[in-house]
C-alpha cells in the first residue's frame, strides 16, 4: 500500500498520528477534502492495514511508571523452540512495550516501563523464571531527549 499512497494519504496520516480524535470536518478542512472523502480514504487505510489502530497515548510518569529500561539479551540457545518461549513470555508482560530481534552483538532489545528499580528487579525475575537466558544487561533512561510515534511520511 505504501507506493500506493498519494498526497492526500499522507496528509490525512500526518494529521491522524498527531490526533487520531480530529474531527472529520476539521480533517477535511486542513487537508482539502471532504468529509465523505476524508472518511472512504481512512477506511481504505485501514483496510490495507496502512493504519494499524487508533490508541491513546498516555504519560508513564503520570501513571506511576516513571522508569524506561532497555534490556539487552544474549540468546541461551538458538533454536525455534526457544524463541517461541522467549516470544510468548514477552508479550505476556504488560510492562514490556517492545521487543526486537537485533544483528550484531545482541540478540534481542527489550524495552520496558516500571515503576522503579524493585519493580525492574521483578520483571527480571519474571523473565529468566519463564526462559533461560545467555546473558541479560539493563540501561536506564536517565532522560528522554525525544519520544515520537509519528512516522515520517514524506518518504513514503
Amino acid at each position: 500500500m505504501t507506493s500506493n499512497l498519494d498526497e492526500f494519504d499522507r496528509k490525512i496520516l500526518t494529521e491522524l498520528q498527531r490526533n487520531a480524535d480530529l474531527p472529520l470536518e476539521t480533517l477535511g478542512q486542513r487537508i482539502g477534502l471532504s468529509r465523505n472523502a476524508c472518511w472512504r480514504r481512512i477506511r481504505s487505510l485501514e483496510a490495507a492495514g496502512v493504519i494499524r489502530a487508533r490508541v491513546a497515548l498516555l504519560d508513564p510518569a503520570r501513571i506511576g511508571l516513571p522508569l524506561t529500561v532497555f534490556m539487552q539479551i544474549r540468546a541461551a540457545l538458538h533454536d525455534a523452540d526457544w524463541l517461541d518461549k522467549f516470544a510468548r513470555a514477552t508479550r505476556a508482560l504488560p510492562e514490556v512495550q517492545g521487543v526486537y530481534r537485533m544483528s550484531g552483538d545482541l540478540d534481542y532489545l527489550i524495552r520496558a516501563q516500571v515503576a522503579d528499580m524493585a519493580d525492574y528487579d521483578r520483571l527480571y525475575q519474571t523473565l529468566i523464571a519463564r526462559v533461560p537466558m545467555g546473558d541479560v544487561s539493563a540501561s536506564f533512561v536517565m532522560e528522554e531527549i525525544k519520544h515520537s510515534t509519528e512516522l515520517p511520511l514524506s518518504r513514503a
